[in-house]
């Protein structure tokens, strides 16, 4: 049961009630006069951002609310008063007012119901879905990737989970998780729907599937069968990555098999809170929930799709990339998840790549539809979030002048190391140093936008017989790495 959190509002709502401050009848007397009031509020236009915790705050000022339903499939909600005198109250006022919540005007008006009964609870109020035992859940707001092991966490104590398989649709990324019993699945949803994984995010929208058994090929972090764990993680004879020597296949461009679905592939859900500190880097909302980028403002003649895996991948891992034909300075981008999405979006907005400033900005489609035009990077060994994400969260930046390289070979000297990037532009200063036994160099350009053709053109290629991993590095100046 929910309580008025502001009586000082309702008293000066009173004033709206059946008069208005002229003493005329208000908007609403007709409306009440043709429509039966009713405790029961239905409202419309509720959309996938809006949650209960909104609703409640839209009409807690003008009574207790007793009961709450989302109709999810449908955009609405039904919303229950405790008496019939709140509901007037709330419609009066919100006849002179227009509701928003989120930016997003919503429509209220008295329900045919006069209450809502247990069914309508349980069933979320929709009359065209039955209970099933498999669960189809939506994540919205995803901050942090959602697993299989997170999920089966997340739904476990409700009862005996058997499957769970993740992919990405248009509506976001989804999961079906299957009970071994219809009740547990009515208890997880009855508890669970409208709620955060994680504190303000990874919210969770769950409907019942009309499927009747989920059938699962294999067990890894996309799709698990818990009473059948002899199931391989990966197809048979494709490994889930490619090898960094193998140069004719440097970045995988394989078709991935039918029905292969995009990422969040972080293991660790918490390596983007560690590697912000509990944070998140200045302008970076976290609320983002779109993969796919679209870059425009290219040079057409100098790049494609792998110079663009270089510099995007180092905001997030690669599911696959599309230069558009019809517009050749334009490419669409599809990351693993909407934050790695959000972070190339806000890191490399206007930096300049070979002559032009390259704008960077959401695309209106959630993904890029596989085909013949797309190039496939989602089992490539050069995405860099598969290890170590939080270390290469922790690392991004916008393009600087200075570039991180690491993977160098043991007897590398600086000379060699110049002459493999100065076509690009003069080179200021390099050091050479060893960290942890191993090989690196920091290399010092003239301008931002020379590092950032040297890192696109260079990344993953050969220098004495190693294939170097090149990075914006956060130094001001060579001297810092002394």
């Amino acid at each position: 049961m929910y309580y008025i959190t502001s009586p000082h509002l309702v008293l000066s709502l009173s004033l709206l009630l059946g008069r208005s401050l002229a003493g005329k009848p208000s908007p609403l007397s007709a409306l009440l006069e043709m429509t039966e009031p009713s405790k029961v509020i239905h409202v419309r236009n509720v959309g996938h951002e809006i949650s209960e915790n909104d609703l409640l705050q839209l009409f807690q000022p003008f009574g207790v609310i007793t009961k709450l339903v989302m109709l999810r499939a449908k955009n609405q909600a039904l919303l229950q008063m405790q008496d019939v005198n709140s509901a007037i109250s709330a419609l009066q006022f919100y006849t002179n007012v227009q509701p928003t919540i989120r930016g997003r005007n919503v429509y209220v008006q008295f329900s045919s119901h006069q209450e809502l009964t247990t069914m309508d609870q349980s069933t979320q109020g929709r009359g065209d879905e039955q209970p099933n035992r498999i669960l189809l859940v939506t994540i919205h707001h995803m901050l942090y990737p959602i697993t299989v092991d997170v999920l089966h966490q997340v739904f476990s104590p409700y009862g005996f989970v058997e499957k769970i398989v993740t992919f990405q649709k248009s509506a976001g990324f989804q999961a079906l998780i299957q009970y071994q019993v219809r009740q547990s699945a009515v208890s997880a949803r009855t508890s669970l729907q409208g709620r955060n994984i994680y504190d303000g995010c990874c919210q969770l929208d769950i409907q019942f599937s009309n499927l009747d058994e989920l059938q699962v090929n294999y067990n890894n972090d996309r799709s698990r069968d818990f009473t059948n764990p002899n199931l391989p993680s990966e197809q048979k004879g494709r490994s889930s990555q490619s090898g960094y020597g193998d140069m004719g296949g440097m970045y995988d461009h394989q078709s991935s098999a039918a029905g292969a679905v995009p990422y969040p592939q972080m293991g660790n859900a918490a390596a983007i809170a560690a590697a912000f500190g509990g944070g998140l880097p200045p302008g970076i909302s976290g609320t983002n929930d779109r993969c796919t980028v679209l870059v425009s403002n290219l040079n057409p003649d100098r790049v494609d799709e792998d110079k663009l895996f270089n510099l995007f991948s180092l905001y997030g891992n690669i599911v696959r990339i599309k230069l558009l034909r019809n517009k050749p300075d334009h490419a669409l981008v599809q990351m693993g998840d909407g934050f790695q999405a959000e972070l190339a979006v806000h890191f490399l907005k206007g930096a300049m790549l070979f002559g032009k400033r390259l704008e960077v900005n959401f695309s209106k489609h959630p993904n890029i539809t596989q085909g013949a035009d797309t190039h496939e990077y989602i089992n490539s060994n050069l995405n860099r979030f598969n290890r170590n994400a939080a270390k290469n969260y922790r690392y991004c930046c916008s393009p600087t002048k200075i570039l991180h390289i690491s993977s160098l070979p043991q007897e590398i000297v600086e000379d060699e190391i110049v002459r493999h990037l100065e076509e690009h532009g003069p080179i200021i200063n390099t050091k050479l140093f060893e960290m942890n036994g191993k090989k690196q160099a920091h290399v010092q350009f003239e301008t931002e936008e020379e590092a950032t053709e040297a890192l696109v053109c260079k990344h993953a290629t050969t220098l004495g017989g190693s294939i170097i991993r090149i990075s914006f590095s956060q130094l001001q100046s060579i001297r810092e790495s002394s």
